[in-house]
């Protein structure tokens, strides 16, 4: 453990904040809607203006996230490549209700799909995927979901100037911390960097300003007994002692060229900020790296912030210096989260924990 670096983040507390500085912000972040299109153009549709009132009074009975995906050109040329605030909403309390939908960016997708379901397994709802009311009474809590954090002195600790690509550059550091005070907010936040820019446009991210951010909950505190890591679904779910769903995280599950342990395993340990040995005749081979390489912690660390040791030798369950791409790229064999998921479940799992491989 590296004890300049605490894993746990403290919560901040939005609401006197937020209603005091609500119609300053709104004004500040006001931007035009789109040009109209020229004569003769494909009418695209109306991007939502992203403001913190667009978020906080969504309306998300009238949101439809059950229709076939679209990919990004069809997206683009449909102008929905922008946050929607609904989205923003939505994301923010699946992530409250502990059904991670991965970084909150704003933008519908495999990783929300599958937080509704979760979501909707937790409270013994049909898991149809829809956002029906029963779902939405579940979910909503009133309040609203972002709010203001002011950025302290301490926020600006162990940032660095860069973290390299190559392993044994990465090895000559003394810790692999954040490359900025935005991407140290945006994962404390688990949000994305952009989304987090989109939301406070022309604000100088120091110490003393405030910056919009979103509200996540308090990190979950149940007893896990088992543990699936869905290779199909590319989920992990973690239950209890009981068979209730407790928490549910989009995760990278392995690769083609490396994949992830079949069977049961089980839990051995918990370590936060672990070092990670790199081994190229054991794990896999980076660059022209051929010797056995010491990779110091930190948060951008090839492990990420949390490792969960599992029983099954060099496997794991571990966060990602890369949060924007879980379930988007493959891992080499083990199960990859965001450093926020990895955080939360690790506190809740203790060795002997039973983790199925399934799919």
């Amino acid at each position: 453990m590296n004890p300049r670096y605490p894993t746990r983040l403290a919560m901040i507390t939005f609401a006197s904040v937020f209603a005091a500085n609500m119609m300053a912000a709104s004004a500040q972040e006001m931007s035009p809607g789109p040009a109209p299109a020229p004569t003769g153009a494909t009418p695209v549709a109306t991007v939502p203006v992203l403001t913190p009132e667009a978020i906080n009074t969504a309306r998300l009975e009238t949101l439809v996230i059950d229709e076939p995906l679209l990919t990004v050109e069809e997206a683009e040329a449909a102008g929905l490549r922008s946050p929607d605030p609904a989205i923003v909403r939505l994301q923010i309390l699946l992530d409250q209700a502990g059904a991670s939908p991965g970084v909150i960016d704003g933008f519908d997708g495999d990783n929300v799909r599958k937080a509704v379901v979760a979501a909707e397994a937790m409270h013994g709802l049909p898991t149809d995927g829809t956002l029906d009311p029963e779902l939405l009474a579940t979910l909503e809590t009133g309040q609203p979901v972002v709010g203001y954090y002011t950025i302290t002195e301490d926020d600006m600790a162990d940032l660095v100037p860069s973290i390299p690509e190559d392993y044994a550059e990465k090895a000559r550091m003394e810790f692999l911390g954040y490359t900025s005070i935005e991407e140290k907010l945006a994962e404390r936040f688990h949000m994305d960097v952009d989304l987090l820019k989109a939301l406070n446009p022309g604000v100088a991210f120091t110490p003393g300003a405030d910056v919009l951010v979103a509200a996540y909950g308090p990190d979950l505190n149940g007893e896990v007994a088992r543990i699936e890591a869905d290779k199909g679904l590319r989920q992990l779910r973690a239950y209890g002692a009981d068979g209730r769903l407790i928490a549910a995280y989009p995760a990278t599950i392995g690769s083609t060229q490396n994949p992830s342990p079949s069977g049961i395993h089980a839990v051995e340990g918990v370590a936060s900020m672990p070092d990670y040995t790199y081994n190229p005749k054991i794990n896999f081979q980076q660059g022209d790296n051929t010797e056995v390489l010491l990779i110091p912690p930190g948060p951008n660390g090839p492990v990420g912030s949390t490792w969960i040791d599992l029983s099954e030798p060099t496997f794991g369950i571990h966060g990602t210096p890369e949060p924007s791409l879980i379930d988007k790229t493959g891992s080499h064999g083990c199960v990859r989260l965001t450093n926020w998921d990895a955080a939360e479940l690790s506190k809740m799992v203790k060795p002997g924990v039973e983790v199925a491989f399934i799919g």
